[in-house]
């Protein structure tokens, strides 16, 4: 599977203002089974990259394909369809159900595409330390506490891609390693690429690319 952009540009962005970028306005293409750092200086559209390769905003300029498929044509089944199975993420604001438990929470992808049994979940809350969280409502939870419960849910579901918006900002440096180190095993299990964007580089990411944004 890939995921290509050709000369993509956010319609908000003057082409002056993208000139060093690796990324915008030039032919990329992310490829099954690579890891790939995407550096992103704050206000050089990191999420909205994301959001773009994710399908959630068409608002720019060039094409984004999945396996040669322009993805603006993509009703919302085909879209449903590739993100059930293809495509995973972690976002930048979380977006959990926090008036729903930490459990109800992590059930959410296994139950719509089981990829595991239900006892996985408790040993990858025990291995970053919130199973003792799992019957809590989410809105009783820290920000570092749902960074990893979203974190976890999207390992729950089968994915060739796993897109991380800036997911250990509210983690230390201990915790940030865990869930690093969590994810890179579960995308080996399945051949997958992880791209990950943040303001910095995450030196214990196993990244083949680094492309600055």
């Amino acid at each position: 599977m890939q995921i290509l952009l050709e000369r993509v540009l956010p319609v908000f962005f003057d082409i002056d203002q993208v000139g060093n970028s690796q990324v915008w306005n030039k032919t990329v293409s992310f490829q099954k089974g690579e890891n790939v750092h995407i550096i992103a200086p704050s206000g050089s559209g990191k999420t909205t990259l994301i959001h773009f390769l994710y399908g959630l905003r068409n608002d720019y300029k060039g094409q984004i394909s999945y396996d040669k498929s322009d993805i603006r044509k993509f009703d919302a089944e085909k879209f449903s369809a590739w993100r059930m199975q293809h495509i995973s993420i972690v976002f930048q604001d979380l977006r959990l159900f926090t008036e729903h438990t930490v459990l109800q929470n992590l059930e959410i992808k296994r139950s719509l595409l089981p990829f595991y049994p239900e006892n996985n979940i408790l040993s990858m809350a025990k291995r970053l330390g919130i199973d003792n969280k799992l019957h809590q409502l989410c809105k009783t939870c820290s920000y570092g506490e749902q960074q990893r419960i979203a974190i976890i849910r999207a390992l729950q579901q089968p994915f060739d891609f796993l897109l991380l918006d800036e997911p250990f900002s509210h983690l230390d440096e201990l915790n940030r390693q865990k869930a690093m180190e969590l994810m890179e095993e579960e995308s080996n299990k399945r051949n997958a690429t992880i791209i990950l964007a943040d303001l910095r580089e995450i030196t214990y990411f196993k990244s083949e690319r680094t492309l600055h944004l």
